[in-house]
């Protein structure tokens, strides 16, 4: 499905008749860098030193071609709402100002505007994508429905993302290294014991797995607990009701009580007892 809400970026979420990326000379501030501090709501955990590098040599030799968006946090300081990879390349370069848009929104606003253009960049992955859900709906009180507006996908693909932190420890930990991508997590989700999602995921990373690799690996792994439940639910009398099943020709099944037990004959039709009572009378 196309992303419609992430095409039109932040100015779909911001009250402002222009777009945020190309604002009117008026609409910009040289901001001291040091009066700058992070989104506490920003998703993105991880940057990459290298892209900074480069971003920090580029900005020395270009400048900053997109500024930055930030609110006033009092006492003649900002937080940034977006842009925070700039801020931080600014500040390896040795700038003193950087050209910022400030803009008076909500927590609320601010984490989904972040959000956004996390997402707008592909910056962000699987797991980091579930924590910002996770914390929309645990300190804001959006529903997934909600979110899914916001942001420009289906309500399903909120939820399969949040499912991720159910995850063991372990596996959100090769997933946030990206040594598992999003297809592999939800194969993994198809196991119920998290000692086993573990094994798995181990498996996965240390071999180099393929998501469909992954599927038949899941696949067989079901496939032998399935079997070992049956053998444990084994009744010890099970010869026994395999004999009468091959000759009364009906299913039969044996439980044990206290001071005894009870054979149970089942039939499906009139002309079936018939049959039975003929193979147990004659």
């Amino acid at each position: 499905m196309e992303k419609k809400a992430l095409g039109r970026g932040l100015e779909a979420l911001l009250p402002s008749n222009k777009p945020v990326s190309v604002p009117d000379a008026a609409d910009l501030q040289h901001l001291r860098v040091d009066a700058i501090v992070p989104n506490r709501y920003q998703p993105r955990q991880t940057f990459s030193p290298e892209e900074l590098d480069e971003l920090a040599a580029s900005l020395k030799q270009s400048g900053l071609l997109q500024p930055i968006l930030v609110r006033r946090k009092g006492d003649g300081m900002y937080e940034l709402i977006s842009g925070e990879r700039r801020w931080r390349a600014s500040k390896a370069a040795g700038l003193e100002t950087i050209q910022a848009v400030v803009r008076n929104c909500s927590d609320e606003e601010s984490m989904v505007l972040a959000l956004v253009e996390n997402l707008q960049r592909e910056d962000l992955n699987p797991l980091e994508m579930a924590k910002a859900y996770h914390r929309m709906v645990v300190e804001f009180g959006l529903t997934q429905e909600v979110i899914a507006q916001r942001v420009g996908c289906e309500r399903s693909s909120i939820a399969n993302i949040v499912r991720l932190l159910n995850l063991p420890q372990e596996v959100q930990q090769l997933i946030e290294t990206d040594q598992l991508s999003l297809g592999h997590a939800k194969v993994i989700l198809g196991l119920s014991s998290p000692a086993e999602q573990q094994r798995i995921a181990q498996l996965i990373a240390a071999r180099g797995l393929s998501v469909r690799e992954t599927e038949k690996l899941v696949e067989s792994a079901l496939g032998e607990k399935k079997r070992k439940i049956k053998e444990v639910r084994r009744s010890p009398l099970s010869d026994v009701e395999h004999r009468l099943e091959k000759r009364l020709g009906t299913k039969v099944t044996i439980a044990n009580g206290k001071r005894g037990g009870k054979i149970v004959i089942h039939y499906f039709s009139p002309a079936e007892l018939d049959g039975i009572l003929e193979n147990i009378l004659q």
